[in-house]
């Protein structure tokens, strides 16, 4: 029996446009995406990712690899300029409250996640949210989806977990959830209905 969903952030509750996102960050720092990411340092988003670029530290680590400078807000809002809430997959996922225990599986940054957050109260209803920058460590580390089966306190064949990438849903599937690549609100009710036959 099916008790938890473990549900990505990016590209499954709120889209996400990288390729935007590093236009207007080039164009922010007077500079092109493809020399931005020549200037940076190479594991510059696994650290903002994991927490060891927390805040404003990426912003001044950008500005000295870059040259250039923003405020604290001009960061934030550019930071933040390339997401757009994915309303229908919100409204189904408030539907499913109080039907599963639900978990936010996501790497992501505290600058992302803090504006995003009151953006998505459904959020508030969720028995778990388990967070790249807070644990340390990016999917598909299997420590990261265990933490979120003892979280929510399941067995990994009784949860599944979506992701719209591959690897990651895979990650999961390696440590026995079910994991399932998102593309859109009817291919996950789809799938959904699938794992609720399985005994």
């Amino acid at each position: 029996m099916l008790e938890a969903l473990i549900l990505d952030l990016g590209n499954v509750l709120v889209f996400h446009d990288n390729a935007l996102l590093f236009e207007k960050m080039a164009q922010a720092f007077h500079t092109t995406p493809a020399s931005m990411k020549a200037r940076i340092e190479k594991d510059v988003w696994e650290r903002t990712n994991t927490g060891r670029l927390p805040g404003q530290a990426l912003r001044l680590e950008l500005q000295q690899a870059l040259g250039g400078e923003l405020s604290e807000e001009q960061f934030v809002e550019l930071w933040n300029s390339h997401f757009q809430i994915n309303v229908p997959m919100v409204k189904r996922v408030e539907s499913l409250v109080g039907q599963f225990k639900l978990c936010l599986l996501s790497n992501t940054h505290d600058l992302h996640f803090e504006p995003l957050r009151p953006q998505l109260p459904v959020l508030e209803k969720f028995d778990a949210l388990v967070l790249s920058y807070e644990e340390g460590l990016m999917k598909p580390a299997p420590a990261l989806y265990r933490t979120a089966l003892k979280r929510l306190q399941v067995a990994p064949e009784r949860a599944a977990f979506f992701d719209d990438v591959q690897s990651y849903a895979d990650g999961a599937s390696a440590v026995g959830i079910h994991g399932r690549l998102f593309t859109d609100v009817e291919t996950f009710d789809r799938q959904l209905a699938e794992l609720l036959l399985l005994r």
